[in-house]
């Protein structure tokens, strides 16, 4: 029984949180909060804090042993992306794109 947990609205894009979800990807729990302890940057953050949800959840919700916990499916989604205009030189306008990306995080127990 896989457990999971999201994060919606991460006001990153999905390309700077992929090296941080490619990291997690099949190891233990443990295992992927130290590795990401040690990586510098907020998407590092991020990952972890899903990741620790996703485990709390599998403990407390579904009684499982957190030792035995491994990640069976990580994935960062493009969420919504915000759209403003700017005024620029010359009576013209430049687009601003803020985009947002969404952490889903699957740990279930080892076989």
């Amino acid at each position: 029984m896989a457990i999971k947990a999201k994060l919606k609205g991460v006001g990153m894009s999905r390309k700077r949180l992929q090296p941080a979800v490619d990291i997690v990807r099949g190891k233990k729990v443990q295992e992927a909060l130290d590795i990401l302890s040690l990586r510098p940057g907020p998407a590092a953050e991020y990952v972890a804090k899903v990741l620790k949800s996703a485990a709390s959840n599998a403990e407390n919700n579904a009684q499982l042993n957190m030792s035995k916990l491994r990640v069976t499916r990580a994935s960062a989604d493009q969420g919504p992306v915000l759209r403003r205009w700017k005024a620029k030189a010359r009576g013209r306008v430049g687009r601003i794109r803020r985009p947002s990306s969404l952490v889903i995080i699957e740990v279930d127990e080892e076989a």
